[in-house]
This record gives C-alpha cells, structure tokens and sequence, in this order.
C-alpha cells in the first residue's frame, strides 16, 4: 500500500486512530507529501486563474466588440456631421450670397427710391411754385383793378380762385398762403359792406340842390316869419287914404334896405356872377365824383373843402336848404376821412414767403 491511500485512509477513518494513546506523537511529514501538496495548491490556482483569465477575456472580448460598436457608429456619426457642416457650409455660402445679392437689389431699389423721391419733390416743388406764380400774378392784377375802379369784387374773386387752387392742391406748405388769403377776403367783404354807392348817391344830390341855394344876397323869407323888408299886404277893405299909406309905405322899403355886411363878396354878386358861382360848385361836386370813381381820395376830399369854403362864403346859412346840404357836405366828408384803398398786406407777405420756399 501506497503513502497516499495510507494518508487518505487516516483522513477519512478518524476513528481508527482513537485507540492511539495520549500524548499523541505527531510524525513528520515526508518531502514528496509536500510537493503533491504543493502542486495540488497551484494546480488549483492555476485552474483559478485559468478561470479569471476566460472570466477577463470573455469581458475584454465584448468591451472590444462595444468599443467597435460605438467606434463605428461614432465614425458613421463623424461622417454624418461632416457630410451636415459641408452642406451646411454650402448653405451658408448660398445664403450669404443670396443676401449679398439682396442686399445689391435692396441698395438699387433704394437708389431708386431716393431718386423717385427727389423727382417726385422735384415736380411738386415745381408745381407749388407755379401755382404761387399764377396766384400772385392774379391777385396783383385784381389789386389794380380794385385800386382804379373801387370795386374790390375782381379781388375778391381773385382770392376765391386762389383758395380753391390751394385746398385741390393740398399741399400743407401752402395752408398759411390760404389762411393769410381767407382772412383777407373776408376783411374786404367787411368793408365792402360800406358801398360808394351811397356816397355817389349823395353827391348827386348835392349837385341838384346847387340850383335852388339860396345866395347871402337874395332877399328871401327865412324860418317861419316874414322878412321885414317884405312889402305888407293892402287890405281890400281898408279906406283909401290907409291904402295909399301903405303903398308908399311899401315902395319906400323896396327903394331902400338897411343891414349888416359882414361878407362884401358874397353880397356884391351880380345875377351873372351868381350863375356862374353855382356852375363852378357843380363842376367842383362833378370832379369829386369822377376822383372818387377812380379811387383818388385826396382829390376828392380838396374838391369837397373847396365846395364847402364856397357855401360858407357865398350863400345864406340861415336857409333850410342851405344848411341841409352843409350837413350832407360834411357826411361826405366824414366818410372821405373812413375811406381807404383796400389792402391785402397779409396776403403779399404770405405770397413772398412761399416764393421763397420757407
């Protein structure tokens, strides 16, 4: 029998060593023992080892396989990103240069824009002064009109024309022109309210009257009573010798006057002298009228002086009539004093301004 089913033997049957008396005595063990031993342990652990390395190789193996994996899908995803950035790159470049030519276009349209404009200013500059030009140039030759004929209705139509050009135009350049015209037309209907017709009327009048005034030389009833230098009347019933009294009475008065000369002129004139006289004062309320027909006031306020200096001096002021066409001479003076050339400075001013282009 062998050391090794001895050994065994002894490891399996520990009862058969119970008879073995104490103290036990513990043999050596022998060298090849130990070696078996030995080689049993590495042989164990190279099994072990044997089954780490498979264990680690198997784990390695599908690391490697994942790392091929993902290596892949990672190279499938360069190239993927690649093939994107150069298309990308490509859609950049078509882009920017679809913008660079947007941005030419865009220019251009601009330029043309900018022009248009500049044309479109350009004729509505053009057009503005024009439509000044015209305005000016009619209301300057209305205002000539107004000042030689005194009608101011050519004027007024001349800044009616005006504003209706202005509003179809509708430039807001032009609203203070329209404004300055409105306020000037409505200034001149306000004083044409106050016609010259009145005042034509009136010197009519006068030169009718001039026949009948009566002369500071004439011998005329004055007021209510009788003059006394008037012969009394002879009653028919009276005796004779009172009617022969009273003619001789009345004659004596006819041959002779007594009074105060206060203006010689005035009483010295003779039946001639007195035609005359009234002829001159007709001529004078004649020119008068024909200065203020042409719009020349200061003529016509010296022929009115002249003419009232002549009924002062020359006919009697206690007559009714006398005295009425003293106080029509100075109605027509007092409104020669109101009477003016019609202005439109406003207008003129505005009128400049636009010319101007402010």
């Amino acid at each position: 029998m062998s050391d090794a089913s001895v050994l065994n033997e002894s490891l399996q049957d520990p009862a058969a060593r119970a008879p073995v008396p104490m103290p036990l005595q513990t043999a050596p063990i022998p060298a090849n023992t130990l070696s078996k031993v030995l080689l049993g342990l590495l042989a164990a652990a190279a099994v072990l080892a044997l089954v780490a390395v498979l264990v680690l190789w198997q784990k390695v193996s599908g690391m490697q396989e994942q790392l091929a994996r993902q290596s892949a899908d990672s190279l499938a995803q360069s190239m993927e990103a690649r093939t994107l950035a150069r298309q990308a790159q490509e859609t950049v470049r078509d882009t920017a240069a679809r913008l660079a030519l947007n941005e030419t276009r865009v220019a251009e349209v601009a330029l043309q824009r900018s022009q248009l404009e500049e044309l479109m200013q350009s004729l509505s500059r053009s057009r503005d002064e024009n439509l000044v030009v015209d305005i000016e140039a009619a209301v300057r030759l209305a205002l000539q009109q107004a000042e030689v004929t005194g009608n101011v209705q050519p004027l007024l139509a001349a800044l009616k024309a005006g504003d209706l050009r202005i509003a179809r135009a509708a430039q807001p350049r032009l609203a203070p022109l329209q404004r300055s015209m409105q306020r000037d037309a409505e200034r001149l209907r306000a004083s044409a309210s106050a016609d010259s017709g009145e005042t034509l009327r009136k010197l009519d009048d006068l030169v009718r009257m001039v026949d009948e005034l009566p002369p500071l030389n004439a011998v005329a009833t004055r007021g209510a009573g009788l003059n006394p230098w008037q012969a009394e009347p002879v009653p028919a019933d009276a005796p004779w010798w009172q009617r022969a009294l009273l003619m001789v009475r009345n004659e004596a008065r006819s041959l002779l006057r007594v009074g105060r000369i206060d203006r010689p002129e005035a009483v010295l004139l003779s039946p001639d002298q007195t035609f005359f006289l009234r002829e001159n004062l007709k001529l004078q309320l004649l020119n008068a009228r024909l200065a203020l027909l042409s719009r020349q006031f200061d003529t016509t306020r010296n022929e009115l002086a002249a003419v009232s200096t002549s009924l002062n001096r020359y006919f009697d002021p206690a007559s009714r009539r006398v005295q009425a066409a003293a106080t029509l001479l100075q109605q027509l003076q007092a409104q020669m004093k109101t009477s003016e050339t019609p202005r439109i400075d406003d207008t003129l001013a505005a009128l400049t301004t636009a010319a101007a282009g402010r």
